[in-house]
């Protein structure tokens, strides 16, 4: 791959990371319903979040949340530690985030996992304990830079294990964190069946983590893709919403909320946009799911595979607002790839 490919894809990743988060923000938490009432409809561009709102009240239109900006704190890491993770800081870090995030009155803080494991970590509870019960999305919303940084083989698995232990060592944390990352990693290697190989790979890897009682990521995964890659391909969108919605689950739970972002992104494969729009209607989590979708599709088709004035936009205001630099980070990611 030409150095030049190789940047576009994984600039893709972070910007579909970011457009899909800020499409989601002023939706996240709402039920469908609710969206309906306060937006007057499916969300089809950059919207200012209504004063309803449950976690970002009032927030402008492009603006992104948690998911982009601890995908960029783990990026940082990865940088600092030459593709390693040094969980010890990668707790500094996430508990410095969220200290930033309080001075500015923000209601966009850790979410339930990462909070719970890193105030046990403050405790004084060994790292390897703290993430023992962490299932939900954490690591896979913020899984897009070791996708970059690693292609796909070992060396990603355990990247993206790393990346858990703290706040999602449970077999669901760990798979959902590892599909994404992979997914990106295939798309960026060229794989256009990437969603499928990411599955595979997660697949005949050993299984790490915690025991939880709840469902199996990649079970929930392959079941929702076969049915979205066959009968559910005669289901209209609104059909195919209802669907996810009551049979698969849009929460927080990294076995309903990843399992929705593959379902958007291998029906809308061929329109990123699209995809992202229907993400952040579905309700629950929507700038989760649309972020995990646009960092795997943004991974395959590139930044111009998105709304070219929404994506300048976001990209404008992560600048300016949060101090993101899309271009210095991915090429710092870039120069890292390895096996």
């Amino acid at each position: 791959m030409t150095e030049e490919r190789l940047l576009d894809r994984a600039r893709g990743a972070m910007v579909g990371l970011a457009v899909g988060d800020a499409l989601g923000m002023p939706t996240q938490s709402m039920s469908f319903e609710q969206i309906t009432q306060y937006y007057g409809g499916p969300i089809d561009s950059l919207r200012d979040a209504v004063a309803q709102q449950p976690i970002a009240p009032n927030m402008k239109a492009g603006a992104i949340t948690d998911d982009t900006e601890q995908a960029f704190v783990l990026a940082e890491r990865l940088i600092a530690d030459d593709g390693q993770i040094d969980n010890d800081a990668y707790a500094k870090d996430l508990l410095c985030w969220e200290a930033k995030m309080k001075a500015k009155r923000s209601l966009d803080l850790l979410g339930p996992s990462t909070k719970a494991a890193l105030q046990a970590l403050t405790d004084g509870v060994d790292p390897e304990e703290t993430g023992k019960f962490g299932t939900t999305n954490g690591g896979a919303m913020r899984a897009t830079p070791v996708g970059i940084v690693f292609r796909p083989g070992k060396a990603l698995a355990d990247a993206a294990w790393q990346s858990c232990v703290v706040t999602h060592n449970t077999v669901q944390g760990i798979e959902a964190t590892t599909l994404v990352a992979a997914a990106v990693s295939y798309a960026i290697e060229g794989d256009g069946d990437f969603l499928r190989k990411a599955l595979d790979f997660v697949k005949s890897m050993p299984q790490r983590g915690n025991w939880s009682a709840k469902a199996s990521v990649s079970a929930r995964v392959q079941w929702f893709m076969d049915w979205s890659e066959g009968e559910g391909r005669s289901f209209s969108d609104e059909e195919f919403a209802q669907v996810l919605r009551s049979d698969c689950g849009t929460s927080v739970e990294s076995n309903e909320s990843v399992t929705a972002a593959f379902s958007v992104a291998s029906r809308f494969f061929d329109d990123p946009t699209k995809a992202l729009c229907f993400a952040a209607s579905l309700g629950g989590d929507t700038d989760t799911i649309a972020a995990m979708t646009g960092a795997m599709l943004g991974a395959w088709h590139g930044p111009n595979g998105f709304d070219e004035d929404i994506a300048n936009q976001v990209v404008r205001q992560m600048k300016d607002d949060n101090q993101l630099d899309v271009d210095r980070t991915v090429a710092e990611l870039c120069g890292m790839r390895r096996d």
